[in-house]
């Protein structure tokens, strides 16, 4: 199969971008500044790779206007290149057209209902009272358990599990190897031993949502645990029982968050961030990689506490240092008495 061409000018059109050059240069592929050849088109979203763009082998490349002059090659002027960028590489991604249908080795509940615009894979599995929607792929593997349910459009990659009581909305994609609606981790102690919790709650996944491989998303004790639509999740990432993830917020791998947490809307969390259960942490607030909430954030805004990368010696003097600022400080707090 022949990769798709498109001509300059014709992105342009499409995509609502200025056009700077020669509007019939054909691009058939993507790249970075650096790695890019001919016919391919690059990019220049991050102010630390300017220096490539004299230097790029590209056929064309997305800029801002800031740095539309210096393009030594036809270009797409755009407000947010990267965007830009991420609406065209769309156009050379292979995404293979579903396949309605059921596979023989399929094992679906007499109670499910399956859409006939569906597709169900090899060795999938389909629990009572569960429905899958029009357009929905299930891909090889996937569990999905009683009383769930898969929207309209909605993509199962491969080995997904959905344990039970589990409600994706319209246009969610899973990756490989999640499990949506495991037992939250629900525990009392009773005379020196713990009994078990019971989890009587369900997910709810909004629309547009993505969730990554190998991602684990606990449903609720009592009442759900949500995500609000078009929540995106990397891989390897951990929600305890009763979270709810406000709209539009993305986080990155290895992030850990707490049982009964809110997150609000548009929030950002950096990879191996852990959150602590039952806060709150308020719309647009960054979370930066490697940082430890344990407090509610109540103001938008970037907050901290990991601490950044230092050679191994320093580390060393500064962490005994760390042992005595209590004493510091109250011996300073003495002075400033006197």
């Amino acid at each position: 199969m022949q990769p798709p061409r498109f001509d300059l000018a014709g992105l342009a059109d499409r995509f609502g971008l200025e056009l700077r050059g020669d509007g019939g240069t054909l691009i058939e592929g993507v790249g970075t500044l650096a790695g890019a050849r001919a016919g391919q088109l690059g990019f220049l979203a991050n102010p630390r790779y300017r220096a490539e763009l004299a230097g790029t082998a590209a056929s064309a490349v997305v800029v801002s206007a800031q740095d539309a002059a210096d393009c030594p090659v036809p270009c797409l002027v755009a407000k947010s290149p990267y965007v830009a960028f991420a609406k065209i590489a769309a156009l050379f991604e292979p995404v293979p057209a579903a396949a309605p249908g059921v596979h023989a080795s399929a094992a679906i509940d007499p109670s499910a209902h399956v859409d006939p615009a569906a597709q169900v894979g090899p060795f999938c599995s389909i629990g009572a009272r569960s429905r899958i929607g029009a357009g929905a792929v299930l891909g090889p593997g996937c569990v999905v358990g009683d009383d769930c349910e898969v929207g309209p459009g909605s993509v199962l990659v491969a080995r997904v599990t959905l344990v039970a009581r589990v409600r994706l909305g319209a246009r969610v994609r899973v990756h490989t190897g999640a499990v949506l609606g495991a037992d939250g981790f629900g525990l009392a102690m009773d005379g020196g031993h713990w009994i078990k919790v019971p989890q009587l709650g369900g997910v709810v996944v909004g629309d547009d949502c993505e969730i990554g491989a190998n991602t684990c998303i606990d449903r609720g004790a009592i009442e759900d645990t949500v995500l609000e639509q078009d929540v995106r999740l990397d891989n390897l990432i951990q929600i305890g029982h009763n979270v709810r993830i406000g709209a539009h917020s993305a986080l990155a791998g290895c992030v850990a968050v707490a049982g009964s947490a809110r997150i609000g809307a548009y929030c950002l969390v950096g990879g191996g961030a852990g959150i602590a259960g039952h806060l709150e942490i308020c719309d647009r607030v960054t979370v930066t990689a490697m940082s430890l909430v344990t407090q509610s954030i109540t103001a938008p805004g970037e907050y901290s506490s990991g601490m950044p990368v230092q050679e191994s010696r320093l580390w060393r003097r500064n962490g005994a240092r760390f042992r005595q600022l209590d004493q510091l400080a109250r011996k300073i707090g003495a002075l400033s008495k006197d």
